[in-house]
């Protein structure tokens, strides 16, 4: 072999070499695969943890999946599932385990930052709840990609994180608690220069935003974090700038460029919902050419909409909710790209008719206008809004028929009409996507369409119209339904026996105010899922279904104003949920007895059983039980609602001395009603430990006995009515501690004494006490001893002058009454005036009743 040949024999087979070595993976170093293991083996895998991710740059849901399982030492750790090697070395440069349904504790000692060549660090939408971000992270010099949003992370976010100068991404943003420490925000912005998106959602900053920040940036979010001052408006001059976000920052004062902005033609998205607009929308808006999305809502917009949002023809979601706009709706017909149109709660006047005419709207999926001020009809002549699928126009004015174009939607899937004075029947619709229907509030009526029942509703609200017929047994194929409303309407007929087994989803069953009929004798299943029943004002007889055990989750329970006729169903105090239970206006009688178990109807927080036919002693267990009630929630200033899902009313509440129907229900409400019964025996003193009590009404029954000095602990008492019992002994002096007291009826007892003074009781009128004629003092004209000096001069003279008057008319009947009476009045009036013995005038005070007493009947019989 020559020299050339075994030249060309070692090129070919160096060449050979190098083809096979690169085809070849390249193995980890084996200190990074342990390190990898390591820090798989510091936390489980939770399939219920990380369900609901998406990818942050995209806005896309994604599907979760424990990417760590495939982590093993018989492959290389370049193989697993979420690493990345370099080509070259080996070394583990990428790390991504977004929505890995990890679980655990994130410790600073983490054998991860072995990793020390981290290029990307992915570690979002995983559970690491109570975990603090580790210092140790600056460590990893050459990042350029770091994301933790969305894992749980919590505390200060540590300055360290600045020295991370080659970051390009930095996403920390969160639901959860996370702050930056003074000055970090600036530092951060100052030194991370090579930024191209930066992600702070949630995080409390707290501070201004400096005006030194990355020129690269394309992506800024910074929604709710607390930021404050005026926005730079170099912001808006960042070149690349494709999206920011400064949502939900009411401190934060934006004020737009007037001229044309260097982002004007890269600005895609714009979000400033709930910050401070400082000027109206300069022209510079119609520079917008690229902005796709634009959300301004909670901004304080008044006017017309403004002119240069008309000029972005390229805009394909539209958001100017909770403002102060005005006049008509204008057509927009150059939105050939829209998509979404949110205009509710403004104050938007005049018709619908621009419907007719934007026929261009044909990419429209989302239409909402509800909480204005429309009137007229919807026009029936509407086109081009064949991919509509949210249709919202509640709490306006409109009328008429619904048009049959809304029920020909083929793609719907939510619409709300509802807070209208629509007529007409509910025709039946086509399309098969029906989520929602909320027709809440109107004048429809004809029956329920069976195309409704054939759909997978989630939510079907048609209360208060005239809808009437009877309720088909289709109505139980809803399999996927939350919420059923059909309350006051017309419908008639028995209730669907299937109903309570429609133990999947339903929550929420309203039925009330119709003239349905006949036995409750639907059997609520095993394992239903129901927070709230109201088949309250119906015609509905026999016993309270004993199948209501099996509603565990039961959060509400009114049967009120029907002719059931049963005895008291202790067992509903078995429903460890319950705080509302309302039976009241029925034919239920006998004794409430006691059970002897102490955790009966612990959360309850109303209990109205009046009207009904209760005998005996006042269920002194059962209000001993009401441990709900034994407290005072002070944790909350502003008023909360009881609501599961989309029932937090209770169709009628007695306080007050007023009926109100479908009220909403403060958490806070605590009341009691046992009024019209036939109970008898003495007012349990125990009642005054329930200090949270807001309504007490044991009004229209039988009880005697004195009212209990513990009533003095009901602090919070706004209402009390004891009327039309037998109730006797004075009204207890402590209870003019009662500083919310309101509303006071004591009226048609046996009551004695003095009225209490002061606060509260010098607010309530005679009609409180009448009925008791042994009460004495204000606001009775009768007073009590000690009142002459709180008596006002312009009093006294009012009442010398009656005296006088009373003196005149009854001269003739004094005379008449004879000598005897004459001279005893005289000995009267000389022993009052010499101060005679205490005795004596003790004496003195009770013949001078006997007297006042025959002359009153004297003035009857004259």
């Amino acid at each position: 072999m020559d020299c050339l040949e075994l030249v060309f024999l070692m090129l070919y087979t160096f060449l050979c070499q190098l083809a096979l070595s690169s085809s070849l993976p390249h193995l980890c170093p084996e200190d990074q695969a342990l390190a990898l293991l390591q820090f798989k083996n510091m936390f489980t895998v939770n399939p219920n943890d990380s369900d609901y991710c998406y990818d942050i740059s995209t806005g896309v849901d994604i599907q979760s999946y424990p990417r760590t399982l495939s982590w093993n030492n018989r492959t290389s750790c370049c193989s697993w599932d979420g690493v990345h090697c370099d080509e070259t070395t080996g070394q583990v440069i990428e790390l991504d385990l977004s929505c890995s349904q990890l679980q655990g504790k994130f410790h600073s000692n983490s054998s991860l930052f072995q990793l020390s060549n981290l290029k990307r660090l992915d570690l979002s939408f995983n559970n690491f709840t109570g975990s603090l971000i580790s210092s140790r992270l600056g460590e990893f010099s050459s990042l350029t990609h770091l994301d933790l949003s969305h894992s749980s992370f919590t505390g200060l976010i540590p300055s360290e994180i600045s020295h991370l100068s080659k970051l390009h991404v930095l996403r920390i943003g969160d639901l959860n608690e996370l702050s930056l420490g003074p000055h970090n925000f600036e530092l951060l912005l100052e030194n991370l220069t090579q930024l191209r998106e930066l992600n702070l959602n949630s995080v409390n900053i707290s501070s201004t935003i400096p005006s030194n920040f990355s020129s690269h940036l394309a992506i800024l979010t910074l929604y709710d974090t607390g930021l404050h001052g005026l926005l730079p408006e170099r912001v808006f001059h960042l070149s690349d700038l494709e999206f920011l976000d400064l949502s939900y920052n009411p401190q934060l004062t934006v004020r737009f460029p007037t001229t044309k902005w260097n982002s004007s033609a890269s600005l895609m998205k714009l979000y400033v919902h709930s910050v401070n607009i400082a000027d109206r929308i300069p022209e510079s808006f119609s520079h917008l050419t690229s902005l796709h999305e634009l959300d301004m809502g909670y901004t304080n917009l008044s006017g017309p909409i403004p002119k240069p949002l008309w000029n972005l023809t390229n805009i394909e979601s539209l958001d100017l909710d909770y403002n102060h706009l005005e006049g008509p709706i204008p057509q927009l017909p150059r939105f050939e790209k829209l998509k979404d149109l949110s205009l509710r709660n403004n104050n938007f006047d005049g018709g619908l008719e621009f419907l007719s005419f934007n026929r261009s709207w044909t990419q429209l999926e989302w239409l909402d206008f509800s909480s204005n001020s429309l009137t007229g009809p919807i026009p029936s002549n509407v086109s081009g809004l064949q991919n509509l699928e949210w249709l919202y126009l509640s709490s306006n004015n409109l009328n008429g028929s619904i048009p049959s174009w809304i029920f020909s939607l083929p793609s719907l899937i939510e619409l709300d009409l509802r807070n209208n004075t629509f007529s007409g029947k509910i025709q039946e619709f086509k399309s098969k996507t029906l989520s929602v229907v909320s027709l809440q509030k109107n004048q429809l009526e004809g029956p329920i369409p069976n195309s409704l029942l054939n759909q997978s509703l989630f939510y079907l609200l048609l209360s208060h119209n005239n809808i009437s017929g009877r309720i088909s047994s289709s109505i139980c194929n809803l399999k996927m339904l939350i919420s059923l409303d059909l309350g006051s309407n017309n419908l008639e007929g028995t209730i669907p026996q299937c109903v309570g087994e429609m133990k999947e989803n339903l929550w929420s069953l309203d039925l009330s105010n119709n003239s349905l009929s006949g036995t409750i004798n639907t059997t609520f299943s095993i394992g239903n899922s129901f927070r709230a029943i109201s088949l309250h004002g119906n015609k509905l007889t026999g016993k309270v279904p004993r199948s209501l055990i099996n509603c565990k989750y039961l959060t509400l329970l009114d049967l009120g104003n029907n002719q059931l006729n049963d005895t008291f169903p202790n067992w509903l105090g078995y429903l460890s949920q319950l705080k509302i239970l309302s039976l009241r206006s029925n034919k239920l009688h006998g004794p409430i007895k006691s059970s002897g178990n102490t955790n009966l109807f612990t959360r309850l927080q109303i209990l109205d059983l009046s009207s009904n036919g209760f005998s005996g002693n006042l269920p002194e267990s059962i209000l001993g039980n009401l441990q709900a009630m034994k407290k005072i929630d002070e944790s909350t200033r502003t008023p909360e609602y009881i609501s599961d899902i989309c029932y937090n009313y209770l169709t009628t509440i007695t306080t007050k001395g007023q009926d109100y129907d479908s009220v909403r229900i403060v958490d806070s409400n605590m009341i009691i009603n046992l009024s019209k019964n036939r109970f008898e025996g003495r007012i349990p003193s125990i009642i005054g430990d329930l200090v949270g009590l807001r309504t007490l009404n044991l009004s229209h029954n039988a009880l005697e006995g004195h009212i209990p000095a513990s009533f003095q602990n009901l602090s919070v008492l706004e209402s009390l009515d004891l009327s039309s019992n037998k109730i006797s002994g004075e009204i207890p002096q402590q209870l003019a501690s009662l500083t919310f007291l309101e509303f006071l009826n004591l009226s048609h007892n046996h009551l004695v004494g003095c009225i209490p003074k002061g606060k509260q009781f010098d607010t309530f009128l005679n009609s409180s006490y009448q009925g008791n004629d042994g009460l004495r003092g204000f606001p009775l004209s009768i007073h009590c001893g000690g009142d002459d000096q709180l008596t006002t001069p312009a009093e006294l003279d009012q009442q010398q002058e009656e005296e006088d008057s009373s003196m005149i008319s009854w001269q003739g009947v004094l005379v008449g009454y004879g000598c005897g009476l004459v001279i005893g009045l005289s000995v009267i009036y000389i022993m009052w005036s010499t101060q005679y013995p205490a005795w004596f005038s003790r004496m003195d005070l009770k013949l001078e009743r006997i007297i006042t007493t025959r002359m009153k009947k004297h003035k009857k019989r004259y």
